[in-house]
């Protein structure tokens, strides 16, 4: 083994093979999403019922603001720069990131955030089998407007876009409860006031760029943040963390 390499493992907390394993359990979960995906395309119809659902409901409510906030948002150019760019990273980049930092700087809190992050959107997948619904997107005819496909170079018809994604995955919003967990875990982690103030932020800056790309209603928001705070109170409750770092090999040695 050369100098760099006996280094670069010193300074991984389990190793070279633990790390790797890490990345086999997120491409797994990329193949459970994909049959999530395949059974939200067979329910076109009722994925565009559910979401006149959502918009009935919305508007019952005397709460269905959603275009005059996208309208508000169209008026800027950087509003709609942020929004979608927030859009498009906050999901897999963000949280990769996040996982990774994490992983390295706080091992012994990793365990618990990838569950945790897992579980949730494990159940939010099962959401998306058994009540797929069209996103706001969808319906131009109640006001919404494709702020992405509009204004954006990218958007959900582009390549591997259009291939990989779910484009009836509105209920619940997976962007925010990730958002919600991984602000949660980074605020409990980072030292800096200004850190936590933004890492505390974070979940509402998600949730409003969502909603202003007309890509979730806020009930999508809602719902994700409420699945976010059930799963992570499950998880506490039953100690599936603990059980999974001995399964996984993810406790830390004692001693040392």
């Amino acid at each position: 083994m050369s100098s760099f390499a006996a280094q670069t493992s010193r300074r991984l907390p389990r190793g070279w093979r633990h790390l790797a394993f890490q990345f086999v359990i997120w491409l797994g979960f990329y193949g459970v999403y994909q049959i999530a995906r395949g059974a939200a395309d067979r329910s076109v119809a009722d994925a565009f019922a559910n979401g006149e659902w959502v918009l009935r409901t919305e508007s019952e409510l005397g709460a269905l603001f959603e275009p005059a906030l996208q309208r508000v948002v169209d008026t800027s150019s950087i509003l709609v720069t942020l929004t979608s760019y927030t859009y498009w990273l906050s999901q897999f980049a963000v949280v990769g990131i996040a996982l990774l930092w994490v992983y390295f700087r706080h091992h012994e809190r990793f365990a618990a955030f990838r569950n945790w992050i897992i579980t949730a959107n494990l159940v939010g997948l099962v959401g998306y089998i058994f009540m797929p619904t069209a996103p706001p997107r969808m319906f131009p005819e109640w006001g919404f407007v494709d702020t992405l496909a509009q204004y954006s170079s990218l958007n959900h018809e582009s390549g591997v876009i259009a291939w990989g994604s779910n484009p009836y995955a509105a209920m619940p919003s997976l962007h925010a409860m990730d958002a919600f967990i991984v602000g949660v875990v980074m605020f409990g982690l980072v030292r800096s006031r200004l850190a936590k103030a933004l890492w505390l932020a974070w979940p509402a800056w998600v949730g409003f760029a969502v909603i202003s790309t007309g890509n979730h209603y806020w009930l999508d928001v809602a719902a994700g943040i409420v699945l976010a705070i059930a799963t992570g109170v499950a998880l506490r409750r039953v100690h599936w963390p603990r059980v999974l770092s001995s399964l996984q090999g993810d406790r830390p040695a004692r001693g040392g």
